[in-house]
């Protein structure tokens, strides 16, 4: 049995060949392979918990690879993707590179050349998959504090001094140091640096309302 977080790369082509020889090529090297012709197919599919990728055909029966590519990105379904074509120009290949894709490859490619772009989408989708724990782990840290300690720690991170703070908010300095320690506290921030980047990763607009 595969575990269900094991990574995946997802193959969509309308040419069952070439499905069938990529599926072959990933099964070779420990890979969990899975094949669509179309796009449709591919989006009734629940996709597994583990990193996954997809190696799509730009010339598809219905939407086709760069369209595809659009539509996901507007759904929010973020997957790293790797075109394959026999039909391959320059523009094609910007838009799509400029549009997130991992690799542009034109048929036909090294075996390798397919394995090294596969191996990189897994890797870029693990590394995003991790900052998303991340991220979630410090929104549930934020979601915590009570909005004093928000305030605080949305001026603290401007740079204001405890003294302004206490100005800002109408309120006493050893009131404002209190509100602080609870926010590094409870966001597990052991420095200021560290609280800084957090709210920027938090988007957490700094400075005075």
């Amino acid at each position: 049995m595969t575990p269900a977080d094991a990574p995946t790369a997802f193959v969509i082509d309308d040419d069952a060949g070439v499905r069938d020889s990529i599926q072959g090529l990933l099964k070779s090297v420990g890979v969990r392979c899975e094949s669509f012709r179309s796009a449709e197919e591919f989006l009734r599919r629940n996709r597994p918990d583990g990193p996954s990728c997809l190696v799509l055909d730009v010339r598809l029966p219905g939407v086709n690879g760069l369209d595809f590519q659009r539509e996901l990105a507007d759904a929010g379904l973020q997957i790293p993707i790797i075109f394959i074509t026999g039909h391959g120009d320059i523009p094609m290949t910007v838009k799509a590179m400029k549009s997130g894709a991992v690799e542009f490859l034109t048929k036909p490619f090294l075996d390798q050349t397919l394995l090294d772009a596969i191996h990189q989408a897994l890797d870029r989708d693990r590394s995003t998959r991790q900052q998303q724990v991340k991220l979630a782990e410090l929104r549930k840290r934020y979601a915590t504090l009570t909005a004093r300690e928000r305030e605080v720690m949305a001026l603290v991170v401007s740079g204001m001094l405890n003294k302004q703070i206490a100005s800002e908010l109408g309120t006493s300095e050893i009131t404002v140091k209190i509100h602080r320690g609870h926010a590094m506290r409870k966001m597990e921030a052991e420095s200021l640096a560290e609280l800084v980047r957090m709210a920027g990763k938090l988007e957490i607009a700094p400075g005075p309302k």
